[in-house]
């Protein structure tokens, strides 16, 4: 191939199922001229991979831009339709497995796996046009055609999970919130042990009685609107569920070993994630009151029946039939319950939904 009319990139070669594919490092501001994205105006059997969601990219283009020095972007996967030749470095060893890629220049690139990291550089180089000097790794596969490309894109996305948002909070020690649900767990004597760090689901077995995912919801509903730095932050909400934890006597239980948790999760509500955060909404409200009245209102909680049972209390609000129910609807109507029953006063929107839901009793 002709050098003046070739691109040219440092590589490593490896072989899967009998195929030569290559490893390079791709300068960021190259990425969007040289790899390309499948028109989204063709039919899904004549494209490479789904189209693009552009919701996601400003997100992730913010994460890069805001976080220039502490980011990770994993690699690209595109397929080059065109002619390749491997130069190695030598010609036995490890010599022979690294060298440079030559690659004609009327070649076209195809993102396999990546297209939304390619949209979100592009859009973080028009505010940090200093990242375009950073790289990304690519691995290159050599095209065989549309089949293969599709084939590759349903092998890369077979086996993909997304993370539980648990371990996401877990692991994550950029984010504030993540931070003060973290310390929230660690400081409260409500969560004391029974919080299970990694998954957003408890199996029947399970010993804990709350999960991390839950309790951040919570938090996040306690904190709205409110202006605190992290330690105001944590301390509010370590004080609330300190106070919430003295009015329900199940959770205690479970932690000192009376009754297990899947007792608790089979037969009270207090511990599913719909009233955790109808709990949160409830709590946004009392830590706005004067401190020597915050106290007295959570008591209040001690007169309610948490059980399932209580069908009359629970059905409608976070309960449907006997099995619980998460949408914003039940998680407002079971905040309307605590609030009413703590002498709250309903705002005009908690107020329409629990007349409707009043109308809807009278009904049946």
């Amino acid at each position: 191939m002709d050098a003046s009319f070739e691109y040219i990139f440092p590589a490593i070669r490896g072989i899967q199922a009998g195929r030569e594919y290559y490893v390079s490092m791709c300068p960021l501001r190259l990425i969007s001229k040289i790899f390309i994205f499948d028109d989204e105006e063709l039919v899904p059997e004549l494209r490479a991979q789904r189209t693009l969601n552009e919701a996601r990219v400003p997100e992730m283009a913010n994460y890069l831009t805001e976080n220039a020095e502490d980011y990770v972007f994993s690699s690209l996967t595109a397929s080059i339709d065109g002619r390749v030749q491997f130069v190695p470095l030598g010609d036995g060893g490890d010599a022979s497995r690294v060298g440079r890629l030559k690659i004609d220049m009327s070649s076209q690139f195809i993102i396999n796996d990546g297209q939304h990291r390619r949209a979100a550089i592009n859009e973080a180089l028009k505010k940090r046009p200093e990242l375009g000097d950073e790289t990304i790794s690519v691995v290159f596969f050599i095209d065989r055609g549309l089949e293969r490309c599709q084939q590759m894109f349903a092998d890369l996305n077979r086996y993909a999970i997304r993370t539980s948002p648990s371990i996401g909070i877990l692991y994550d020690h950029r984010d504030d919130k993540a931070q003060i649900t973290k310390q929230v767990v660690n400081q409260s004597n409500a969560f004391k042990d029974i919080v299970e760090m990694e998954k957003t689901s408890l199996s029947p077995r399970s010993r804990k009685l709350f999960t991390l995912s839950a309790i951040h919801s919570a938090n996040l509903a306690i904190l709205a609107g409110l202006q605190n730095d992290l330690d105001e932050a944590i301390d509010i909400c370590v004080r609330y569920w300190n106070e919430v934890n003295n009015c329900i006597q199940e959770w205690n239980q479970v932690q000192e070993g009376q009754i297990t948790s899947g007792e608790v999760r089979q037969s009270y509500v207090h511990s599913q994630a719909i009233v955790l955060q109808a709990l949160g909404h409830l709590g946004n409200k009392i830590v706005q009151l004067p401190e020597k009245e915050q106290s007295a209102t959570i008591k209040k909680l001690k007169g309610f029946n948490w059980k399932r049972s209580n069908s009359h209390t629970w059905e409608g609000r976070c309960m449907l039939g006997g099995r619980m129910q998460k949408s914003s609807s039940n998680v407002l109507l079971t905040t309307n319950l605590f609030k009413t029953e703590l002498g709250l006063m309903l705002t005009p929107d908690e107020q329409r939904a629990e007349d409707a839901f009043k109308r809807g009793e009278n009904g049946k």
